[in-house]
């Protein structure tokens, strides 16, 4: 009897749960749709074999990452924090917890984590075999 009963409810549970349950619907948040950097400018896709690396960076409370320039497009999402990025003359951006852009393209600029929390942010670099994502330029 007790067994019959158990089979009965599991028997329901699984009917009840099929007719209640919708699937899941999929959904899109666009991030970032652009052909310009964050600065206005254009940018291009490096010649030869494609690659794309993806990476997540982490950068502590008061650090600074040095002067360079990225000679290859690169997607930026500001995961968690504030980011200050400083381009010269071209000015200064601060970035937030969810931010994108795609960064400066070959323009030299340098960051700042002003605040009390690390920074964590995807990179995306749509690159070239043979050629750097980033050049260090101090």
């Amino acid at each position: 009897m007790h067994c019959r009963l158990m089979s009965s409810l599991i028997t329901a549970l699984i009917v009840f749960s099929s007719v209640s349950a919708a699937p899941p619907e999929t959904s899109v948040d666009l991030l970032l749709d652009s052909d310009l950097t964050i600065l206005g400018d254009a940018f291009a896709y490096p010649a030869g074999r494609a690659r794309i690396t993806a990476a997540r960076l982490t950068v502590p409370p008061g650090a600074t990452v040095p002067l360079h320039l990225h000679p290859v497009p690169l997607f930026v999402y500001i995961l968690q924090g504030e980011i200050s990025v400083d381009y010269g003359s071209r000015g200064t951006i601060t970035y937030r917890k969810g931010d994108t852009f795609v960064e400066a393209f070959e323009w030299p600029h340098h960051a700042r984590n002003a605040g009390k929390g690390n920074v964590k942010l995807l990179a995306v670099y749509v690159g070239a075999e043979g050629v750097p994502n980033s050049i260090a330029l101090e």
